[in-house]
Formats: C-alpha cells, structure tokens, sequence
C-alpha cells in the first residue's frame, strides 16, 4: 500500500462510519412497523385523532431525514406538575423534558440544529390570530421518520412530555424534509476530514525531507569530528 492510500484510509474509515450511523439506511417505514408504533401509541393512551395523525405521517414515509421546526412562546405561569418543583418557571420544565429528549435523540443521531431566543415581536403575519409573540424558536434534526416514531412511542416520553406541555402557552412544530441544508454534518465532516489530509498529504514530504536533512547533518558532523582525532 502505497503512503498516500495509508495517509486517506483512516479519515475514509472515519467518514464511512460516521456516514453510517448518522444516515437510516432502511428506507421508508413497513406497513409492520406502522402497525407496531400504532399499537404503541394507542396502548401509551394516545388519542385515536393523534395516533390517526400519527398513522398519517407514517404511511407517507419518504426514508428521509427531516427536520422539525418549532415556533415557542413560553407559559408565564406553568401549572404544577407531578415530578417537576413546585415553583418550577417554563425554562425548568423545559428543561426537565429535553433531560430525556436530548439523550434519547442525540444516541438515534438525532440532535439540534438552531436554537434562540426571540428578539422582536412578529414581522410578517398572514392568515394567522394570536401568533405575534413568540419566545424562541427550535429546529430539531431527526434522522428518520421510524427514529422519531421510537422516541415519542416509548412510553417514558409521555411522562417527560408534560413538562414541555406545561411549559408552552403556545407552539407551533411541522417537519419539513430539507431540499438546501448547507449545515448537514456529513457534508461539513467530509469537508474537514479532506482538508486536513490534503494538508497531512503536503505537509508530510517536507517533515519528511527535514528529517533526512538532519539526520543527514549529524552523521556529517560525527564523521567531521571523527578525522579530526
């Protein structure tokens, strides 16, 4: 094998695996796993309109990853809930539900992608009533439709999710599957992981030479000092 393959192999094992994990390889739900997460749903006490909706989002299953965009506006006084502190503000009990979320989502290779506060009131509303103030806004990556259908099926997730319920005054969340998405992490790594061993491949012949050079000089040196005697 040749010095460049060894100095690309490692970064294309790297990326490979990466790619791998971070992408659902197995296509589009089964009619069996609908099934499944609907038989989930329904016996975690989901309503029969939310499985429905639920049923729907599933059997129009592109493979995809998709991303959840989220418009938040926080409840000023949240109701108390069963596990939270009893003053808890909407920040606690948000942040009491993204204690499971965030693990449950990050080992599925799903994560954040934007999150930030809200510094002005709406600027262009159409066709909707009561939307001018939001608190934050949040985009969510999810690396498939059947990822996030485990995540909100298990039934720990409807405990978790009465804090975040508790939390809102009002919120609006749709998933979109992205045709531009410059930040994906594959694109971002494979560019870091090529730059850097191009610069490796450049950098190594002239750490290289340098080496030579000096071990060059000092054996000229040893012979110097040796006729000298």
């Amino acid at each position: 094998m040749s010095s460049r393959a060894k100095i690309w192999l490692l970064p294309a094992m790297l990326y490979a695996l990466f790619v791998f994990w971070y992408t659902d390889f197995s296509g589009p739900l089964s009619n069996a796993e609908i099934d499944k997460f609907t038989r989930a749903l329904t016996d975690n006490g989901v309503s029969a309109e939310r499985v429905g909706e639920l049923g729907r989002f599933m059997r129009e299953d592109s493979g995809r990853q998709f991303l959840m965009v989220n418009a938040i506006h926080n409840n000023a006084e949240p109701p108390a809930v069963e596990g939270a502190p009893a003053d808890a503000d909407a920040d606690t009990l948000m942040g009491l539900y993204l204690e499971h979320m965030l693990p449950a989502l990050v080992k599925r290779a799903s994560h954040p992608v934007l999150i930030g506060g809200a510094v002005f009131p709406v600027i262009d509303l159409i066709g909707l009533e009561g939307a001018e103030e939001w608190t934050s806004a949040a985009i969510f990556r999810y690396r498939s439709r059947r990822t996030f259908m485990e995540v909100i099926s298990n039934p720990v997730f409807l405990g978790r999710h009465d804090f975040k319920t508790a939390a809102l005054e009002k919120t609006i969340a749709y998933p979109i599957e992205p045709s531009l998405y410059l930040g994906d992490p594959r694109l971002l790594l494979g560019l870091i992981l090529f730059s850097l061993t191009a610069l490796i491949q450049l950098l190594l012949p002239a750490f290289s030479r340098r080496g030579k050079n000096k071990t060059s000089g000092t054996q000229e040196n040893q012979a110097g000092t040796t006729g000298t005697f």
